[in-house]
């Protein structure tokens, strides 16, 4: 199993959606669809002004704050961060289910889990992380951390029903999810395929897009080979010259393992299938 290269932007983020600090907070009125409050320190005294966005309020379907909270009512808040204007922002929704907070609390980044795939959809997945409060579905795999491969789908990664070991990313308290990754169990495929490089290879045009084509190499390992390694002449698209499922012969230029990516140079076999296209055409 490899580990998966430090992304800088990922990281922000995940810091970003850190669990902060919980404060007691009373609610002193509404500015739009904000909620207004007041901290509240250990002796019950009321101290700085602070604001829960109308998204940070609850889980729950809403029309307005106010429907859940009234003035004067004291409630207990995650610490998000301040606004330009130094204002303290909370977040009602982790804390609205205790049990849920207690739970998403306890994993920690890079932690194996275990699980049963609820619903697939094309944006993603969603799993019953084993431990999880009742009635609730906690884990979630976006499409790209479920497998190395190449995929149309993420049916054809995972099915409803299907056991599952996955990786922790980040639990969000105020999303109320756990975000894993079956990739990262996965050994990366680059891995033993960094030493191709400079070496020909022919393989089928798994997609074709405007600046070039995807080239599968070996199983779970695509190259990419843009469009000027076609060909030297003016052409709009790629697909005027090679097709989806086209075997095209192709050079290894580069492996990058830090951003997984495999770059390809033209070889003979490019210039065999324009050649057999201009006699087509």
């Amino acid at each position: 199993m490899s580990e998966p290269a430090p992304d800088p932007r990922m990281q922000s983020l995940i810091n970003h959606l850190r669990p902060g600090a919980v404060r007691t907070v009373k609610v002193t009125g509404f500015d739009g669809a904000d909620v207004l409050v007041q901290l509240v320190d250990a002796e019950g005294g009321a101290t700085e002004i602070g604001r829960i966005p109308r998204q940070e309020a609850s889980m729950r379907r809403m029309e307005h704050p106010c429907e859940l909270f009234e003035v004067g009512q004291e409630i207990n808040a995650e610490e998000i961060g301040r606004w330009r204007e130094g204002q303290l922002h909370l977040s009602a929704r982790a804390c609205e289910i205790p049990a849920l907070r207690s739970f998403l609390l306890a994993f920690e980044r890079g932690q194996v889990v275990t699980g049963t795939v609820s619903e697939v959809h094309n944006f993603g997945v969603f799993v019953h992380v084993d431990g999880e409060p009742d009635g609730l579905c906690t884990g979630f795999i976006r499409v790209p951390d479920l497998t190395w491969g190449w995929i149309n789908h993420p049916s054809e990664a995972v099915e409803a029903g299907q056991r599952i070991t996955a990786e922790v990313i980040i639990a969000e308290t105020r999303s109320g999810q756990v975000t894993l990754s079956l990739k990262a169990l996965q050994e990366d495929p680059l891995i033993r395929f960094a030493d191709q490089v400079g070496r020909v290879l022919t393989g089928p045009v798994t997609k074709v897009v405007p600046f070039g084509v995807f080239v599968r190499l070996a199983p779970d390992v695509v190259g990419f080979l843009h469009l000027s390694e076609l060909t030297d002449e003016s052409v709009e698209t790629p697909d005027q010259l090679v097709n989806e499922g086209e075997l095209i012969t192709v050079k290894v230029t580069e492996v990058d393992l830090q951003r997984h990516r495999v770059r390809l140079g033209a070889a003979g076999g490019v210039e065999q299938n324009l050649a057999n296209w201009r006699q087509e055409n």
